[in-house]
C-alpha cells in the first residue's frame, strides 16, 4: 500500500530562488490496483515518484510504502519497491543473465534463489530469446523487458514506473502493459507514470491529473469523464489542464 500525505518538494534556483516543484499532493493505492499519475513533461510527476522511491528528500510531507515512512525508514521502504525510471540506464557488456545475477547480489539475494527467480521470470517477461545476449546488442524493447524484469527479481510488493513506454514502438509498449496487467493480478500495488492518455485508460483503476506540481482531478477514469459529460480522458486532461490557466 502507497499513502502519499501532503508531499511538497522545492528546489532552488541561484536567479529564481525557491522554485516549487511538488505542491502539497496526496492520494493512496491500494494493493491489486494500479495509479495513474498523469501530467505533461514537468508537471512534477517525476519529482513525486523520485520522492516514493527515496531518491529524494521531501521539503515537507510524508509518504508511507507498506507502512514505512519514506523520511524515517528509508532504507526499509527500498526493500519492499521496484522503480523503473524513463532513463534507466543497463551494463552493455553484461548478458541479460549476468544484469539480473548482479541487480539480485545487490539485493541480497542468494544465488540459487536469482537463479529460480530467473526462471520464474523468464516466461513473463519473454526473457529465453535474449537472457545469453549483451545487453549493448539488444533492442530498445528487449532492454525495456530486462529492466522491468530487475525492478520485479526481489518480489517487491510495491512497483513504481516512470513513463515505462518512453520511446519504445506499439509492440514493445504493448508488452510493457501487459506485464504491469499481469503484476496487477498478482496483488501488487502500483504507481504508473504516463503522459498517454490510451495507456491511463487501459490499465489504471484509478488516476490522477498533476500541473504545476498539484494534483487537479482525482478519481476513477470512468467517474472523472461521466462528471464531465462523457467525454474522453485526453479531452478531460486538457480542459483541466486549460482551466488553470495554462495552455497545453
Amino acid at each position: 500500500m502507497i499513502e502519499v500525505l501532503d508531499l511538497r518538494k522545492t528546489f532552488y534556483d541561484r536567479k529564481k530562488g525557491e522554485v516549487p516543484a511538488v505542491r502539497g499532493i496526496s492520494f493512496t493505492c491500494q494493493p491489486g490496483r494500479v495509479f495513474g499519475l498523469l501530467g505533461r513533461n514537468g508537471a512534477g510527476k517525476t519529482t513525486t515518484l523520485r520522492m516514493l522511491a527515496t531518491i529524494l528528500v521531501p521539503t515537507s510531507g510524508t509518504a508511507r510504502i507498506e507502512g514505512f515512512d519514506v523520511n524515517e525508514r528509508p532504507g526499509e521502504v527500498r526493500r519492499r519497491i521496484g522503480y523503473l525510471s524513463g532513463d534507466t540506464k543497463l551494463y552493455d557488456r553484461l548478458t541479460g543473465r549476468e544484469l539480473l545475477q548482479y541487480f539480485g547480489a545487490l539485493a541480497g539475494m542468494p544465488g540459487p534463489a536469482v537463479t529460480a527467480r530467473i526462471h520464474d521470470l523468464e516466461g513473463t517477461f519473454g526473457l529465453a530469446e535474449f537472457l545469453e545476449k549483451r545487453v549493448g546488442k539488444m533492442s530498445t524493447g528487449m532492454k525495456q523487458r530486462l529492466s522491468l524484469a530487475r525492478v520485479v527479481l526481489h518480489d517487491p510488493p510495491v512497483l513504481i514506473f516512470d513513463e515505462p513506454t518512453s520511446g519504445l514502438d506499439v509492440m514493445g509498449a504493448r508488452d510493457v502493459l501487459r506485464i504491469v496487467q499481469d503484476l496487477r493480478s498478482r496483488g501488487r500495488t502500483i504507481i504508473f507514470s504516463t503522459h498517454i492518455m490510451t495507456e491511463a485508460e487501459r490499465i489504471c483503476d484509478e488516476i490522477a491529473i498533476i500541473e504545476r506540481g498539484s494534483i487537479l482531478a482525482h478519481g476513477t477514469v470512468d467517474a472523472l469523464c461521466s462528471k464531465n459529460g462523457g467525454c474522453s480522458l485526453e479531452d478531460l486532461f486538457v480542459k483541466t489542464v486549460e482551466e488553470v490557466g495554462v495552455g497545453v
